[in-house]
C-alpha cells in the first residue's frame, strides 16, 4: 500500500471542515480512499489524487495540469482521473480538485454493497 502520507494528510484536514458529512477511510485502488457518505470521493495513490468528477466536466477537467485520464483494462474510466503534484501544489488548485470531488459526490452513486 503505498501513498504519500503527507498529502492523505491534507487530504483528511480538508475534509474535516466538510460539515454534515461521513467521512471514512479505506484501503482502495492500491492506495487510501476517502468515501464521503458512503460513496468514493477521493483518492491518494502514490503521489496522486485520485478524483471522482462529473464526466459532464470532462473537457475542463482534462484541460487542467497534471490530469492524467484513468485507465483500466485498456480502457478509460470516465469519473475517475489522476492529478499528477504539480496539478495541486497551489493551495487554489487543490481546493478546486477537492471541491470538484465533493461537487460530485452530492449526485454520484453509491457502489452496491458486497
Amino acid at each position: 500500500m503505498a501513498y504519500n502520507i503527507e498529502l492523505a494528510d491534507r487530504v483528511r484536514e480538508w475534509l474535516a471542515q466538510v460539515n454534515d458529512s461521513k467521512i471514512e477511510e479505506k484501503k482502495m485502488f492500491g492506495g487510501l480512499a476517502f468515501l464521503v457518505n458512503d460513496k468514493m470521493c477521493v483518492n491518494i495513490s502514490h503521489d496522486n489524487l485520485m478524483c471522482r468528477y462529473n464526466p459532464e466536466k470532462e473537457e475542463e477537467v482534462a484541460e487542467k495540469i497534471g490530469f492524467l485520464p484513468m485507465i483500466m483494462r485498456g480502457k478509460q474510466l470516465k469519473e475517475y482521473c489522476y492529478v499528477e503534484p504539480i496539478g495541486f501544489q497551489k493551495p487554489e488548485d487543490f481546493e478546486y480538485w477537492m471541491k470538484l470531488c465533493l461537487d460530485y459526490n452530492k449526485i454520484a452513486k453509491a457502489s452496491k454493497k458486497k
